[in-house]
């Protein structure tokens, strides 16, 4: 692997003037069209539209809709964030490197572990929810009951899907495309049939439907109760993260200092556009009402589809299942690019040993560093499956913790990065400077909101010491950044990764 610095792929440098390592990644094989998908992929939107929805309804009711556009402000902010540093540095590190360049080795350490956490944790999830799904396919749908069963398939899919990453970039964009097809074209089916049924005036058993009402977007009914608002938009951040997938691919795409960013920008706007359109749907059909199929109905919030699917599609209910197996898949499969790409650009810098900055000579892909997150999200699931499937529930929760952390520092990065550029026009001003900054400000405020709601031992399934699990295992698990960070610093193949000066640390507007 070449130490020559070069912009990936041949895309311009950016304003800093700084180049990018050449890691030996598969330059220019996505387009635009391919990093959109991925983007949008990379959040399992009819899974995570599937079990959150429901949550949401439960604390705000008509204002779900509301609500949906409010968690997606400072996402859209932190997008613009993502575009506008990828634009300077498109190294598929992205929050390490841009961390790093904007405040040092250890900001830049920790955002590359909250980038990698979040993606083990969710993976967890993942892997259980595609080894309940499959099975309910099968048969009567029992053997989804079956924790040994549900497991193992989860871990043969986290195997498989780290196999297609592993073998390359395109292997992978095929099996995501045709993923992504299956569950948008369920989903489509789906919305279609509510239509119908809507517009039939039958809304299905033990429920009724309610007309479209433009209170739904009320701000001043919604903030009667700001607590509700907070806890709303929180959940909601949680179904739009992903989209930054196709950053981590920069140096894969077309012009990787242009493309990407355009991706994740149109990615998000397309994602907020199907979570608000099918919300709409789905409370005009089933109301949110607590009987039937309700979506205040307790016994539906956890899948507020799974609830629908044979009032809303008769005998073709099952095909929502498996809208919702392939979002968990092309989601598995695009969970590990990023968290993969993040530690090969760690190894390729010298956060991490050099082994996790190797690239397979034939497959182009950062082959150790794929296998390493696999593996550690296997061993993560499994033990904790069978250690507490309560306590995996609530590190599940946590996962807010993690989003909210990495995200808000990649908004403080670009704009500290930036800052001798946000006079020049007002268009740096605002995309590299204001929004970043209120969009970082608003997702550390949620990451402090989130830990005082998780602290309490009611808010999840299990509590450790008087305290909610949900926080005890998210702290837990970013502490644990901390304490690897430190051993990196002693270690003889990374020290040198905390010693050495830090480029880029200037804004590129200050220097002569």
């Amino acid at each position: 692997m070449s130490a020559k610095t070069t912009t990936a792929g041949g895309g311009k440098r950016g304003p800093s003037g700084g180049g990018v390592p050449a890691k030996g990644l598969r330059a220019g094989i996505l387009d635009l069209g391919d990093s959109v998908m991925l983007g949008l992929a990379s959040t399992a939107p009819v899974y995570s539209l599937a079990a959150t929805l429901g949550l949401i309804v439960a604390v705000n009711g008509d204002y779900t809709p509301l609500i949906l556009l409010l968690g997606f402000i400072p996402v859209l902010f932190i997008a613009y964030a993502f575009r506008e540093l990828n634009s300077a540095m498109p190294d598929c590190g992205t929050t390490f490197t841009w961390s790093r360049r904007a405040f040092g080795p250890w900001a830049g350490w920790l955002g590359g572990w909250g980038v990698a956490l979040a993606g083990i944790v969710v993976l967890a999830n993942l892997a259980q929810v595609a080894g309940q799904y499959l099975w309910l396919l099968i048969g009567d749908g029992s053997l989804a009951e079956n924790k040994v069963l549900v497991t193992a398939t989860g871990v043969v899919f986290i195997a498989f899907m780290t196999l297609v990453n592993y073998r390359g970039i395109r292997l992978g964009e095929q099996v995501q495309r045709v993923l992504t097809y299956v569950q948008y074209i369920a989903l489509g089916i789906f919305a279609l049939a509510i239509i119908v049924g809507i517009a039939g005036g039958a809304s299905g058993e033990a429920t009724t439907s309610q007309t479209f009402d433009l209170e739904w977007f009320n701000p001043a009914g919604a903030f009667a109760d700001p607590g509700a608002v907070v806890h709303g938009a929180l959940l909601a951040l949680f179904i739009y993260w992903g989209w930054d997938t196709c950053l981590a691919v920069n140096e894969e795409t077309e012009n990787p200092s242009t493309t990407p960013g355009r991706g994740a920008v149109i990615s998000a706007f397309v994602l907020v556009a199907i979570y608000v359109s099918v919300a709409l749907l789905v409370m005009m059909y089933a109301s949110v009402g607590t009987e039937g199929i309700g979506l205040g109905n307790e016994a539906n919030q956890d899948d507020v589809f799974l609830a629908m699917k044979d009032v809303v599609l008769g005998p073709w209910g099952w095909l929502i299942v498996v809208a919702v197996l392939a979002s968990v898949l092309s989601s598995t499969q695009t969970t590990i690019l990023p968290t993969a790409r993040g530690t090969l650009s760690m190894g390729v810098h010298g956060a991490l040993p050099p082994k996790f900055g190797e690239v397979h000579p034939r497959n182009q892909t950062p082959g150790f560093s794929t296998q390493v997150m696999g593996a550690a999200a296997v061993v993560y699931y499994v033990a904790m499956s069978f250690l507490s499937e309560n306590l995996l529930a609530d590190s599940i929760s946590s996962i807010s913790l993690f989003v909210a952390f990495y995200y808000a520092l990649t908004g403080f990065a670009c704009c500290w990065y930036f800052r001798g550029t946000l006079r020049s026009s007002g268009r740096n001003l605002w995309f590299r400077g204001i929004l970043p900054l209120l969009g970082a400000l608003m997702l550390t405020a949620a990451f402090f909101v989130s830990a005082v709601q998780m602290w309490d031992p009611a808010y999840g399934d299990t509590q450790i010491f008087g305290v909610g699990g949900a926080f005890v295992s998210g702290v837990a698990l970013l502490a644990l950044g901390v304490v690897l960070a430190v051993v990196c610093r002693f270690l003889p193949s990374t020290r040198g990764y905390f010693l050495a000066q830090q480029p880029g640390t200037t804004s590129p507007g200050m220097r002569g």
